[in-house]
């Protein structure tokens, strides 16, 4: 478990250096590397390309470890930045207009439609239980926690 927490430590203190990989990328419309050639064809300049996904991917990628690592009741609330950053990224690549970030509000409505009156009913049966038994309000927390004990055990109960 050491080992896993100081791995997680380690990643989210170099997040500001993994933003910053952008500078590596030249500023020209087409880079060539040896894995693959990208021509940027709105802003002309990879690197300002690069550093709008940066921009997006490091933010996922820390609500992801939170979202992993969360032991609350409410930690399917982060799903919805989550998917938002996804959505956005999505919509970066797939788009050949200037406006990326305009986001649609009604692409993200069936993720929140599930995962607001989920936590509601959760938090209202929590006070329902509260009010009718003499247990605290974290003893009922850490009743209606979910700890699987991998992250693919995490993943699992989502499909």
């Amino acid at each position: 478990m050491i080992i896993k927490g100081s791995l997680l430590a380690v990643l989210i203190a170099i997040t500001p250096y993994l933003f910053y990989l952008y500078e590596s990328v030249p500023d020209t419309r087409i880079w060539n590397t040896f894995f693959f050639t990208y021509e940027s064809k709105i802003y002309e300049s990879a690197q300002v390309v690069m550093w709008i996904v940066t921009g997006k991917l490091i933010p996922i990628l820390l609500l992801l470890i939170w979202f992993f690592t969360c032991r609350h009741w409410w930690y399917h609330a982060i799903l919805v930045p989550i998917i938002m950053f996804i959505y956005q990224i999505i919509g970066f690549v797939n788009t050949d207009s200037d406006i990326f970030d305009e986001f649609q509000l009604f692409h993200l409505v069936p993720v929140m439609a599930i995962i607001i009156p989920s936590i509601y009913l959760i938090r209202a049966k929590m006070f329902d239980k509260l009010n009718s038994a003499s247990k605290t309000l974290e003893d009922l927390e850490a009743e209606f926690t979910v700890r699987p004990k991998t992250i693919w055990g995490k993943v699992k109960q989502y499909f």
